[in-house]
């Protein structure tokens, strides 16, 4: 007989999967994003929902349920072509361009050096040109030319992993099928990552549903997943709304670098140099997870054990690249400085970036705020992280980074999701909730600086009071009441708390 909380359970995720279904077959994002961001509304709700009744799901059905909900979550994403991103189809086009035997590196998409490898799916014209997402080309006179591909004017910008990544799905494609490979790679890559949370919460107990303790792997939490009860953290990542939306439906290679970022974590606590290698490939893949690196290094206290992690990442970063300097005639990192300009990381007038600093700080003030503070992050991980725990540190650096930035494309934070699942602070999925409502309200002619300001306000007050509840319940008062309403005290267990108590 099937236990209530389980059909429960069953239940939410059924209803979670049809609201997803619906969101990525509704094609609003021009059209109606007020709209669109009430369907993403609702598949947040059914998704905590669906989390907080596994809490008390028995461990056996709990895993089966993250593993089978991951597939099927996962896979409605495959139910309508990319509906709010534009850069699969880029990623379609640098496989292509490397099968020919081109360095993606080297031209631009609109470049007429590349014109004879152009086909009508991602190059359009005439009436295939209508569409806001549809940029003009330069073609022969008398005829619209356009592009599905965003930026088609400048070089590529991913790293030379994710380009590896696109020439192999290029090579595994069979003609004709233009989106759907890069989407079923995404959905096997997320389903990918929750095979690897899951062996990681199962082997090191890192995370649950229900977390406690600081970034000291001090035992002073008391709630810190030890057991079987850590594998229902992978849902948090399994079950997440971002995951189908962005990593599958357009299809985005961040999940590769999730994957590579979270295995590394997962192997950097007994194989310093493997797990390192994994976290190098990870930041080859999308750079973003360079931040995972402070993480890596948590409570290190001796130069050589930085080293066993450090050189390893590096090496593999550089040896990823050298393959493409040496075919490459043009710069490598593409379109990065450019990328870095143009979203106003330097300029103190782009209002929608460093959007809470600005409401205590001058414009001006904002970007050498966001280096002091990373510093400190990154300086209290490495001094006071825990080894044991690299994912907490790197969960600390990562979401401080997202709270400081306010980056305003939703899929950047599919590392932070990732982390959440590790950790279990489900507080920080806020911030992955804010990137999503600036994203797709984005279109809605709304002020972007209150959008966003508004967004990560709230993210960060989650934050702020998930950390005021743990540490209420890290409290000697709440400890002792808790220890009274459960009925006689189990010396066993008193004298193993005290023990791991400094």
């Amino acid at each position: 007989m099937i236990a209530p909380r389980t059909l429960s359970t069953g239940l939410l995720l059924c209803a979670l999967t049809t609201a997803l279904a619906l969101t990525v077959r509704k094609d609003g994002y021009y059209s109606d994003p007020v709209g669109l961001a009430w369907w993403y509304g609702a598949c947040w709700v059914l998704f905590a929902a669906a989390v907080w009744c596994l809490r008390k799901v028995p461990v056996r059905h709990a895993v089966a349920l993250v593993l089978g909900g991951s597939v099927v979550v996962a896979a409605t994403g495959l139910l309508a072509p990319p509906r709010t991103s534009s850069d699969a189809y880029r990623y379609a086009w640098d496989g292509r361009v490397q099968a020919a035997g081109i360095s993606p590196y080297d031209h631009a998409p609109a470049d007429p050096a590349l014109v004879a490898l152009r086909d009508p799916w991602l190059f359009p014209a005439g009436a295939g040109c209508r569409g806001p997402e549809r940029a003009r080309i330069p073609g022969p006179e008398g005829v619209v030319h356009c592009t599905r591909l965003n930026r088609p004017a400048v070089h590529t910008i991913y790293p030379p992993v994710a380009e590896g990544y696109f020439l192999l799905v290029h090579s595994l494609s069979p003609d004709g099928s233009r989106h759907k490979p890069l989407q079923a790679g995404g959905a096997l890559l997320s389903v990918g990552v929750t095979g690897a949370l899951l062996l990681v919460l199962r082997r090191r107990g890192g995370g649950s549903c229900d977390t406690g303790g600081d970034v000291r792997g001090d035992g002073t939490g008391a709630g810190t997943g030890e057991g079987s009860d850590g594998v229902r953290g992978a849902a948090y990542w399994a079950w997440c709304p971002a995951v189908p939306l962005e990593a599958v439906n357009n299809a985005h290679a961040d999940v590769l670098g999730v994957l590579l970022g979270v295995a590394g974590l997962g192997l950097v606590v007994r194989h310093r140099a493997a797990g390192g290698a994994l976290l190098g490939a990870a930041t080859a893949t999308k750079l973003l997870p360079a931040v995972l690196l402070p993480g890596a290094l948590s409570g290190v206290r001796r130069w050589r054990d930085a080293a066993a992690v450090v050189l390893p990442a590096v090496a593999v970063v550089v040896l990823a690249y050298l393959p493409y300097v040496l075919v490459s005639e043009g710069s490598v990192l593409g379109y990065l400085t450019g990328y870095v300009e143009e979203e106003g990381y330097g300029d103190a007038s782009a209002r929608s970036r460093y959007a809470l600093l600005r409401l205590v700080l001058p414009d001006g003030w904002a970007a050498p705020a966001v280096a002091v503070l990373m510093l400190c992050a990154v300086a209290y991980v490495l001094l006071r992280g825990d080894p044991r725990r690299p994912w907490r540190g790197a969960l600390l650096v990562t979401g401080t980074a997202f709270l400081l930035l306010t980056p305003g494309y939703s899929w950047y934070a599919l590392l932070l999701v990732a982390l959440v699942a590790l950790d279990g602070r489900w507080e920080w999925l806020g911030v992955a909730m804010a990137g999503a409502a600036k994203y797709v309200t984005g279109q809605s002619g709304g002020d972007p600086y209150v959008i966003t300001a508004t967004a990560y306000a709230i993210a960060a007050g989650a934050v702020l009071a998930g950390c005021a509840l743990r540490r209420v319940r890290r409290s000697p008062g709440h400890e002792g009441a808790a220890a009274h309403a459960s009925g006689p005290a189990d010396p066993v267990a008193d004298a193993a708390t005290r023990d791991r108590r400094p």
